[in-house]
């Protein structure tokens, strides 16, 4: 592979597709071994246990405002990134609880709780170089992903580690709001503190180190 082929428009769409299909299954595993998900997953599980929808309707409703708070950093309505984040969220939403599915249904759960932790770090890295391989193409991209990556090249000064932590603002006061409403905390478990703590750390790395080839497409000022 090379690094013209890596960066045309064929390139970053091949790697788009590879990164939805990897972050997708990486969040499904780490759903499905209970040993604790990802910050945003977390604030959407708490929030569905609250108010009794649907995880699924609950990550699309979370992301549908993330993309409009988005465009309000951006300082411009642009119609065509609102579409992309959409067209992103819509089918992650769902394509998300079918890996779950298909990992509860292999039995994943009922291994030993080591061997679950293993598998919740391996989908928590697998999380963050999807994470990285997208951002890196920005095509279409998460709206909970593309917020600290525009919080990270137009506010924190290209840092990967700051503007995911500031990111996670937002998801740990959901996670607090629903804990006061409901008296009970789901969904969060060694792999959110693992998350929080190394995230920002893994994406970095997976910059230079995964596909290492396909560099940053910005498509805006910062």
């Amino acid at each position: 592979m090379t690094k013209q082929w890596a960066n045309s428009l064929t390139g970053r769409w091949c790697f788009l597709a590879f990164s939805i299909f990897l972050n997708s299954c990486s969040n499904g595993l780490t759903v499905s071994t209970n040993m604790g998900s990802a910050i945003w997953t977390a604030s959407a599980a708490n929030l569905s246990n609250w108010l009794h929808w649907s995880l699924g309707n609950m990550l699309l409703i979370e992301g549908v405002i993330v993309a409009i708070t988005n465009l309000l950093l951006l300082r411009k309505f642009d119609y065509f990134r609102l579409i992309r984040n959409l067209l992103y969220i819509i089918p992650f939403s769902y394509i998300l609880q079918g890996f779950a599915d298909f990992f509860n249904y292999i039995g994943v759960p009922d291994l030993n709780i080591w061997f679950r932790v293993i598998l919740d770090i391996i989908g928590l890295f697998g999380i963050a170089a999807a994470v990285s391989l997208y951002q890196r193409a920005n095509l279409i991209m998460h709206p909970n992903d593309d917020f600290p990556y525009i919080l990270r090249f137009r506010f924190m000064h290209g840092s990967a580690v700051w503007s995911q932590w500031t990111s996670y603002i937002p998801p740990i006061i959901l996670i607090i709001i629903s804990v006061i409403e409901t008296h009970q905390l789901v969904a969060v478990n060694f792999g959110t503190v693992y998350n929080i703590l190394t995230q920002g750390y893994l994406i970095g790395w997976s910059d230079h180190h995964f596909f290492s080839k396909l560099h940053h497409h910005l498509n805006y000022k910062y």
